[in-house]
């Protein structure tokens, strides 16, 4: 064989024709990418659709061709891999959802993970050492601050975190303390860890100010993931805004159908690489079902962001005014001028997923639930039907009660997820549930 016949690793694996991006020199939407993109039928018999590749590896067609994969795979080549190896590091319909994925965000990569926890704990794990210090802002989703705070505690690695609404001046002096933290360790600031919206109080984080403290704190790469699952892909890019990773639960929003559990994290390939490898190792890439789901998903994302905010505002609206809520954590309705300040400056719509704050405690949230008929009681959000929790006894169970009352996460705090049904209807069912408490 000559060494010609290897692949070209510029060659494109999935979509060799020149894919179009630009009609007359316009930029196409991302709505109109994910109708196609990353994907040629005449690949694949001219399927419309990629077909669902159910594979656990791939014939090489030549023992050098495998070389090289491989040298990509383990490193010793940089690039990655110039094709489709074993289903562990890639596949058809993962690849080409990552490229989809990466659209939304303007990222340069993509890595999908079979859930929303997975691609959180693998990033950190790339990115922390022992004696290395992570800080993270709150509330976060709880099994994310129980991962930062047990788990990566059994390999030496602590944390410092600040409220969501911090001021540059608050997050400096964090910064600071993280610092002396690592030094008195023998490690590092190894990243900073956002969570905007946090679940479930809808408090935001200043991205730019973040942003501007880590460069003027630290003198060494230290990214800035965001977990960006309550308004991604549509209301927020927060690598618009100084972040270098974003990072979702796929299940929610941009699955939609409560029918799947993924993950997905995308940034700039110097970002990804890392975590890629180690994905390569522990597993966790999320099936080929599950991707093909995802695509199907993607095609509507917008439309259902948006017909769910939408009935967001109509419902926070009616709710607003009833005697029985004391308040609500809706971002179109933010009280306090630092929020306010935030939301103007990074959001671009305040989605559909808010809390609701009634007049009581547990007992009358739990009437509130129990009589509800058309929004469900369960947990998750972002899918096409409204779903209802109480997070200070379900979601959040496992932080303990004086962090919860720290974060703002009370015990008459229900969390709400709207849906795309009528929002008449939705207002009627609300409407009657609140006659129970």
């Amino acid at each position: 064989m000559s060494e010609t016949d290897i692949i070209d690793p510029t060659t494109p694996r999935k979509n060799p024709k020149p894919e179009v991006t630009k009609i007359d020199g316009r930029a196409l939407k991302p709505a109109t990418l994910m109708m196609g993109h990353g994907y040629d039928p005449t690949l694949s018999e001219g399927s419309l659709k990629p077909p669902i590749f159910l594979t656990s590896t791939f014939a090489f067609p030549s023992a050098a061709d495998g070389k090289r994969h491989f040298e990509g795979i383990t490193g010793k080549r940089p690039g990655g891999a110039d094709g489709l190896v074993y289903s562990r590091f890639n596949a058809p319909n993962q690849e080409i959802l990552e490229d989809r994925l990466s659209i939304w965000d303007g990222a340069e990569d993509a890595l999908s993970f079979s859930s929303g926890m997975t691609a959180i704990c693998v990033l950190m794990l790339a990115y922390a050492s022992q004696g290395d210090v992570i800080v993270h802002s709150g509330p976060l989703y709880a099994a994310s601050e129980g991962f930062v705070a047990k788990v990566m505690a059994k390999f030496g690695v602590t944390y410092v975190d600040f409220p969501a609404g911090a001021t540059r001046e608050e997050i400096d002096a964090v910064l600071e303390k993280a610092k002396n933290q690592a030094s008195d360790q023998g490690g590092k600031v190894c990243m900073i860890y956002l969570e905007s919206p946090g679940n479930p109080t809808n408090a935001l984080v200043d991205i730019e100010a973040v942003k501007e403290a880590r460069d003027a704190a630290l003198d060494w790469d230290c990214p800035i993931a965001i977990d960006n699952t309550f308004l991604g892909p549509l209301w927020q890019r927060p690598l618009d805004h100084g972040a270098d990773i974003v990072v979702y639960s796929l299940t929610k929003y941009v699955g939609g159908h409560s029918d799947l559990v993924a993950g997905s994290i995308a940034g700039a390939k110097k970002w990804m690489d890392p975590v890629r490898s180690l994905r390569n190792t522990m597993g966790g890439i999320c099936d080929p079902n599950t991707a093909w789901m995802l695509l199907r998903s993607l095609e509507t994302v917008e439309l259902r962001m948006q017909r769910a905010g939408e009935n967001a505002a109509k419902v926070c609206d009616y709710l607003s005014k009833h005697e029985k809520v004391e308040g609500l954590g809706y971002l179109g309705m933010i009280e306090g001028e630092r929020q306010q300040d935030i939301y103007d400056r990074h959001c671009l719509g305040a989605g559909s997923t808010f809390s609701l704050l009634l007049k009581g405690g547990e007992a009358e949230c739990f009437r509130f639930l129990d009589a509800l008929k058309i929004a469900k009681l369960a947990v998750s959000l972002g899918g096409t039907e409204t779903l209802a929790s109480h997070p200070a006894s379900m979601t959040h169970l496992s932080v303990a009660e004086g962090r919860r009352t720290e974060l703002g996460i009370s015990d008459n705090l229900v969390r709400i997820s709207i849906g795309i049904e009528d929002a008449d209807d939705l207002i009627a069912d609300f409407e009657q549930a609140l006659e129970q408490v």
